[in-house]
């Protein structure tokens, strides 16, 4: 029986360098793809930065200071540009207050609960607690059952039974009147 010896045979310097660069890659992707890094940069932020720079959002790869005295800013198409951090942060400045914040759920729902409010108030109708998940409540007049109001994504609905179509229209005084409600008069 022959048996046979294995050698180990040294890879020559630049092979050996090309061969863990190629590893080095490799592991970098399977971290990407296990655990990808999180953008520090969100929409808004792109959204401002995109304004003073005369872009758009989509165009942002990512900004950077360096020394303390340039903001750099880096493009998707490999392009960057420099700015003074004080000119920059003045520039931020002044476009966050042209660009509105965006509504917070509980700013939304403080919105809504008011014009519901406005509404029922002008058609002399009482109601029950706010389910504040779908934005929807049960509308009474005089003790009875009108109908349902609420609201979504696709604007204000109402409808005179618990099951049934929805009359939609985007505001709660127009959807209350479609259930058939006049509004009181004022004496």
């Amino acid at each position: 029986m022959t048996y046979g010896t294995l050698t180990q045979q040294a890879l020559p310097i630049d092979e050996q360098s090309l061969a863990q660069e190629e590893l080095n890659q490799l592991l970098a992707t399977q971290s990407e793809t296990v655990a990808p890094t999180q953008d520090p940069l969100t929409h808004r932020d792109r959204q401002i930065i995109a304004t003073i720079i005369n872009s758009t959002p989509d165009q942002i790869r990512t900004m950077w200071i360096e020394g303390g005295i340039t903001v750099w800013v880096q493009l998707n198409d490999g392009g960057r540009l420099p700015f003074d951090r004080n000119w920059f942060a003045s520039r931020v400045a002044e476009v966050k207050r042209t660009i509105a914040e965006p509504e917070t759920p509980r700013q939304r729902n403080d919105r809504l609960s008011d014009e519901l409010e406005e509404a029922c108030r002008k058609y002399g109708l009482s109601h029950g607690d706010i389910d504040w998940l779908s934005f929807s409540i049960k509308v009474f007049q005089n003790g009875h059952l009108v109908g349902f109001v609420g609201c979504n994504a696709e604007g204000w609905y109402s409808r005179p039974r618990l099951y049934g179509r929805n009359q939609m229209a985007d505001t709660a005084e127009k959807v209350i009147g479609y259930l058939g409600v006049r509004p009181v008069a004022v004496a």
